[in-house]
C-alpha cells in the first residue's frame, strides 16, 4: 500500500453497514430486488456516505499510478486491478470492509441470498476503469470460483464517476434472458451502487464504446460473493464468462451477409439473362454476307 495503515480500521468505516440507513434499504428493497426484470436487482444512488464517497474518488488511482492490467480485444477494453497491494490505505480498508460480515449481512437481507461467501482474492473483482472508446461486451458471468471452488452468486458494482453526463455513455445495460431487448440502462453516475444476482441468463455490460471527454474514465469498485452451492434451477456445469451477441449486431452482420449474396444473385441473373444477346452478336461477326 502507499501509505501506512494507522489504525487496524478506518473509524468512519466501523459498523457502516450495520447502520439504521442500510438496515432500512435492505427492507425496503428487497422486494423490489426479487421482483426486478430481467434478473433480481437493485439500484441505489447516494450508497456510501457522502464523506465516504469523496475520499474514494480522491484516493482512486488513475492510469499511471498503479500496475494497471490492460485487456484490449472484440469483447472488452478496460483495466482493472484484483492486486490492491499498490492501493492508499482507505481505498483498501474500504474493499475488504465491503467483505466485512456487516456488509454480508445487508447484502443477505436486501437479496435474500443466504450464507453469503466474500472473495478474499477480489478474483475479477477489485478496481476497474474504462477509458474513452472502451467497452465491455453483453455477457454472463463466470459461474464458479476457480480457487475456493464456490458458487458465484452475486455482484456489486460501486460507480465512481464525478458529473457523468448522459451523452458520455457507459450504461451498464441488463438484458433479457432471450437476449432479444435491453430492458434496462443505468448510467453510471456518482456513488450509485447496483447489486444483482449472477445467472447463466443474467446478461449485462455496456457494449457501446464511451464517448466521455479525453482523459476521463468510467470508474467503479467491483465485488463477487458467493456460496456453497446455488439452487437446483440455477445449477450448470462450471463455465467462464458467456459473451452475447446483440440483435442489432447480429441483424448488421446478416444485412452484410444478404446484401452481398444479393448482390452476387443479381449479378448471376444479369449474365444468365444477358448471355442470349452476346451469343447472337457473336454468331452475327461470325456469319459474313457473302455467306447468305
Amino acid at each position: 500500500m502507499t501509505e501506512s495503515t494507522g489504525d487496524l480500521l478506518d473509524p468512519t468505516l466501523r459498523a457502516l453497514f450495520e447502520g439504521e440507513r442500510y438496515q432500512r434499504l435492505s427492507r425496503e428493497l428487497a422486494p423490489t430486488y426479487a421482483s426486478a426484470h430481467p434478473f433480481p436487482h437493485a439500484v441505489i444512488d447516494d450508497f456510501l456516505p457522502g464523506d465516504l464517497a469523496e475520499r474514494l474518488l480522491e484516493s482512486f488511482p488513475d492510469t499511471t499510478k498503479i500496475d494497471w492490467k490492460r485487456q484490449e480485444n472484440p469483447r472488452s477494453k478496460k483495466l482493472s486491478t484484483e492486486v490492491l497491494d499498490e492501493v492508499n490505505s482507505f481505498t483498501y480498508q474500504l474493499l475488504n470492509h465491503f467483505n466485512s460480515p456487516s456488509a454480508l449481512r445487508f447484502l443477505e437481507r436486501l437479496t435474500g441470498i443466504p450464507a453469503l461467501v466474500p472473495d478474499p482474492y477480489f478474483f475479477g473483482g477489485g478496481l476497474h476503469q474504462i477509458e474513452r472508446d472502451g467497452y465491455l461486451k453483453i455477457h454472463a458471468d463466470f459461474n464458479m470460483h476457480p480457487t475456493m471452488k464456490l458458487d458465484r452468486r452475486l455482484n456489486l458494482l460501486l460507480y465512481v464517476n464525478k458529473d457523468w453526463k448522459e451523452e458520455y455513455g457507459g450504461h451498464l445495460e441488463l438484458w433479457d434472458r432471450t437476449m432479444s431487448t435491453c430492458v434496462k440502462k443505468v448510467l453510471p453516475v456518482f456513488n450509485r451502487c447496483v447489486v444483482f444476482s449472477t445467472l447463466d441468463w443474467a446478461f449485462h455490460g455496456h457494449p457501446e464504446p464511451l464517448t466521455c471527454p479525453p482523459g476521463w474514465t468510467r470508474k467503479s469498485v467491483a465485488l463477487y460473493y458467493y456460496t456453497n452451492g446455488r439452487p437446483p434451477e440455477e445449477k450448470s456445469a462450471e463455465h467462464g464468462t458467456l459473451y452475447q451477441t446483440r440483435p442489432s449486431a447480429a441483424g448488421s452482420s446478416f444485412s452484410r451477409g444478404v446484401r452481398r449474396i444479393a448482390g452476387g444473385t443479381l449479378r448471376l441473373v444479369g449474365n444468365v439473362l444477358a448471355a442470349p444477346g452476346r451469343l447472337i452478336q457473336k454468331l452475327g461477326k461470325a456469319i459474313s454476307p457473302s455467306d447468305l
